[in-house]
């Protein structure tokens, strides 16, 4: 069963978004079923809410039982009010049109949140990443899987700095894994480095996520969206593998920009779903490969006091690098999950190391509500953002700089 629509050059209607729901969900054949759903958290451009609505309007009643979990990979839990806000309910809507509905959060930190469903071998690693690196690798899941019968991916398909595209099994791992799957897939996306593989729909770490994946034993199903403020430009339905295929391939097309010419200046204004650097620091993935060598991007986030609500004891202590920093001494960063190097790195972007020289291709400025003290100590440049006015940055191309107000998920190249 496959489903799909899609358009470059317009929005999908809200009841184009039913029929295919109510087609896709009736050839599941779901009757009777215990169903978990997996979400994204408030950080993706997505209408969760008409698909909750939906789910509940068309499944409610004909399940044994039908659950949500927040895909947060290692991002901080939800508050429940953020939850209700998430699905478009209050709580007390919640409990009188959804009863027995339960939205939980993937506590990706618990050992006794996780089960172990199997192993990558060294040598498959090895296969699956080109020869970039030979371990094992624990696949390892949020046990609660084992009380469904079938499993839901909701969720949109952008360009992404680790897998190439976000959506499908990513809603898996690192969606709801261990950290074994997430600190490998994280710096294996970093050693080939966030240009290479941003954009990108067939890699080396969406070879190994759908590997993982494959070992999952309960039934897995897709419904992949290409989104923007706007609404939809498509939906996709069928396994996690096509559904995320055809996403991808529209959202090529959609969220991806082409520049005749890098910029020596970019202001990258980050949108208020993203609270933290770790996620903010999109504004700086989706832009590195149109700024000039030498050149500055700036993020632009006056909301953003955090460097990690979750990692950010490590960032203090690491700062931000070039890969090259990190790849010629892992040995005195062996204690550091290399997820956070990956996000160190791609956040600092390309540059050499050389003799115990650090030269960044560019220069990457905050200009957030973190202070100076604390950017200048992590390695990055800082601006007060009282400075700027956005407005002043605007339609200034032929000065060779670019402003993007809400960055972080359209991809911009050199065309």
């Amino acid at each position: 069963m496959f489903i799909a629509r899609g358009y470059q050059d317009r929005i999908l209607t809200e009841s184009e978004i039913r029929d295919l729901c109510c087609e896709g969900l009736s050839k599941l054949d779901l009757a009777g079923n215990r169903v978990l759903v997996l979400i994204p958290d408030s950080t993706r451009t997505a209408p969760i809410p008409l698909f909750f609505r939906l789910l509940g309007e068309r499944l409610l009643g004909s399940l044994q039982r039908l659950d949500f979990i927040i895909a947060l990979g290692t991002h901080p839990p939800m508050s429940e009010e953020a939850i209700d806000k998430l699905v478009g309910t209050t709580a007390a809507e919640r409990k009188v049109r959804y009863p027995g509905v339960s939205i939980f959060n993937h506590a990706w930190g618990d050992p006794d949140a996780l089960a172990q469903i199997g192993t990558i071998s060294a040598e498959e690693i090895a296969s699956l990443s080109g020869n970039l690196m030979r371990e094992e690798v624990a696949v390892t899941l949020n046990r609660r899987i084992f009380d469904y019968d079938r499993l839901v991916i909701i969720g949109p398909t952008f360009p992404h700095e680790i897998v190439g595209f976000s959506g499908g099994n990513k809603y898996f791992f690192p969606g709801i894994s261990g950290p074994d799957v997430v600190n490998f897939t994280h710096w294996l996306g970093a050693v080939i480095t966030n240009p290479v593989v941003n954009g990108t729909k067939d890699t080396p770490v969406r070879k190994v996520i759908d590997r993982a994946a494959s070992m999952i034993p309960v039934p897995r199903f897709c419904f992949s969206f290409v989104a923007s403020r706007e609404g939809l430009n498509g939906l996709f339905i069928g396994t996690p593998e096509e559904a995320f295929s055809a996403a991808a391939d529209l959202s090529s097309k959609v969220h991806i920009v082409y520049a005749e010419r890098p910029f020596r200046k970019v202001l990258s204004i980050a949108p208020e779903m993203y609270d933290d650097l770790w996620v903010g620091a999109k504004c700086m993935y989706k832009l590195e490969p149109v700024v000039a060598d030498g050149g500055e991007l700036i993020i632009y986030a006056p909301h953003i006091t955090e460097v990690s609500y979750t990692h950010g004891k490590f960032l203090d202590e690491i700062g931000y690098h070039t890969r090259d920093y990190f790849l010629k001494q892992m040995d005195k960063f062996s204690h550091v999950p290399r997820a956070i190097i990956a996000h160190s790195t791609h956040l600092k972007g390309l540059g050499t190391y050389e003799e115990g020289v650090e030269k960044p291709r560019i220069n990457v400025v905050l200009a957030t509500g973190i202070p100076e003290e604390r950017c200048r100590r992590i390695n990055l440049g800082y601006r007060d953002p009282k400075s700027i006015d956005p407005n002043e940055w605007q339609n200034r191309e032929d000065e060779s700089i670019l402003c993007v107000p809400h960055a972080g998920e359209i991809l911009y190249r050199l065309a």
